[in-house]
């Protein structure tokens, strides 16, 4: 059963935030994979948060002003299409059931519009997002203009409501927390599972279906990404995908992997060797990468600038790096030239939460935004070494990559996915048990 309460709490705020006007808030069309077969639908995440209603054809309005209310627009109950694609709530069940003011069928969305647009003073909406969507609110707007002789007056102000949303879902509430528990923990279980599973000679996709399975079997509806399942140099590739190497005794395996549960992502990186034991080289910059995700970490609290995590990560892979003689210099110049970049290319984090990459924007007029309790971030350092002058032999095809998915609290942070083993020994005892 859905809990409605917390999306109705979300409309009474952006209605709130509004203060007077229109917003039109339409749920992601159903796209098709090729001639006749569609993907499987996944709703847009500002609908989603907004509503919890789960259909396509879908779109919401919320009249601000003084007599606030919510009107959803969705497709009726219709024998025949039920019988072929699954049960439609149709109109007046999915009005009670998603707390909604008014419910309507989506077919009258455009003669009902410019009703609802005349006399408002403020549009929100998302312009420039889909074109179709562009013209379509444009017509209604022209409609309104037309009735000008009669007085009425259509909206003068034209504001984008992600802006305001964007701002809500930066601060997770405690069904969104609750939610992203459970997607990490599923995920932070699916890890264990490859540890487990994985030998030389396997096929990297044979790794990827036992992550899936394990999410699956768990309850979540998809992957929140396609998984990345790396092996020895796909490992320095940063969106690998393919999936399809064998992989060979001394490779590292590195595995980019997260579930969807109830729209809400995880995205969890777990490094380890494919044989069960880091070599030298392998423990060496493992070990190096850990101790920058555990200095990131520390930095994330309330009142940190964004910022924070990734600066600490970077100081402790460019001393890294100078220790391990891939990078020449003291520290700070290694830092200040940018040569670490050549071996930790990416930022340390990006919000999470609806969306991998969540919502929210990362600076407040040009300096980078404070952290505050309930907001929701991955921590990810990483160190992908390939063949290049300069760099030895050992160390090629090196690729490590950690992250987890951080929860700022109170007083610091709440590691949603940390039972997934990130130690050497913790990791190298699990693969030896499973052998």
């Amino acid at each position: 059963m859905h809990e409605i309460e917390p999306h109705k709490a979300r409309r009474a705020r952006l209605l709130a935030a509004m203060g007077a006007g229109v917003a039109i808030v339409p749920t992601a069309p159903e796209r098709l994979r090729n001639r006749d077969t569609d993907y499987v639908y996944r709703f847009d995440s500002y609908f989603f948060y907004l509503t919890g209603f789960p259909e396509p054809e879908a779109v919401l309005v919320l009249v601000a002003g003084a007599e606030p209310r919510s009107i959803l627009f969705c497709r009726e109950n219709n024998p025949e299409r039920e019988l072929w694609d699954g049960r439609r709530y149709g109109v007046e069940a999915a009005r009670e059931a998603f707390g909604i003011d008014e419910a309507h069928p989506v077919a009258a969305l455009d003669e009902r519009m410019p009703a609802l647009l005349a006399d408002q003073p403020t549009l929100f909406f998302a312009p420039g997002l889909d074109a179709a969507w562009d013209a379509r609110v444009m017509g209604w707007l022209n409609q309104v203009r037309a009735q000008a002789r009669a007085g009425v007056v259509a909206p003068s102000d034209i504001r984008d409501v992600r802006s305001i949303l964007d701002e809500m879902r930066l601060v997770k509430d405690a069904l969104e927390i609750a939610t992203m528990r459970r997607a990490a923990a599923v995920t932070a279980g699916a890890h264990i599972r490859a540890m487990r599973a994985v030998r030389p000679d396997m096929v990297e996709y044979e790794i990827e279906a036992e992550l899936l399975h394990e999410f699956r079997r768990h309850g979540a509806q998809f992957p929140a990404y396609w998984p990345i399942v790396a092996s020895g140099p796909n490992a320095c590739v940063l969106h690998y995908r393919a999936n399809d190497r064998r992989m060979r005794d001394g490779d590292l395996l590195l595995i980019d992997a997260g579930c969807e549960i109830d729209g809400y992502a995880a995205d969890v990186t777990r490094t380890f060797p494919v044989s069960g034991r880091f070599s030298g080289p392998q423990r060496d910059v493992y070990e190096m990468v850990l101790a920058a995700q555990a200095a990131a970490a520390a930095q994330v609290r309330p009142g940190a600038h964004w910022t924070a995590p990734h600066d600490a990560a970077v100081a402790v892979i460019a001393q890294g790096l100078v220790d391990l003689g891939l990078c020449a210099g003291t520290r700070d110049a290694v830092i200040e030239s940018g040569d670490y970049k050549r071996f930790y290319m990416h930022r340390t984090g990006h919000w999470l939460g609806l969306d991998v990459h969540d919502a929210g924007d990362y600076k407040q007029a040009g300096d980078w935004r404070p952290l505050v309790a309930g907001m929701t971030l991955t921590v990810e350092p990483g160190c992908y070494i390939r063949p290049g002058e300069g760099v030895p032999e050992r160390f090629w095809h090196i690729g490590v990559r950690i992250e987890d998915d951080a929860l700022v609290t109170e007083t610091g942070c709440e590691l949603f996915s940390a039972a997934a083993p990130k130690r050497v020994a913790d990791i190298e005892a699990l693969m030896r048990d499973a052998r």
